[in-house]
């Protein structure tokens, strides 16, 4: 799991686009994207890392904190093949990191 959030301040979603300003080498914060539509898919209503144009098939694309441990949380309803909406959530620390100042995805 990686912590980007941790290092992350006033991180926030714009349509598809996370939006952070993230700690570099220097101990500055510097502004970094990722479109999340790049690296989420649905999978019959589940998000699915790897895959791209989750908000294809998408309402409700919401960001925020959840938890004791505060991660990035995406939710979203997406549609699977039936057409039916499904709640959906993922764990953007799962695989998203800070990497010089900069998002990566692992």
């Amino acid at each position: 799991m990686s912590d980007f959030h941790t290092s992350a301040e006033d991180t926030h979603l714009d349509g598809t686009v996370l939006k952070a300003r993230l700690i570099n080498p220097d101990g500055e914060h510097q502004d970094a994207t990722i479109n999340l539509d790049d690296i989420l898919g649905n999978n019959e209503g589940t998000f699915a890392w790897g895959g791209s144009g989750f908000s294809g098939s998408a309402e409700d694309i919401k960001f925020d904190f959840e938890g004791e441990d505060h991660h990035p949380a995406l939710r979203a309803r997406l549609f699977n093949s039936e057409g039916e909406a499904v709640d959906a959530v993922v764990n953007l620390a799962e695989r998203l990191g800070n990497q010089n100042g900069g998002f990566y995805f692992e």
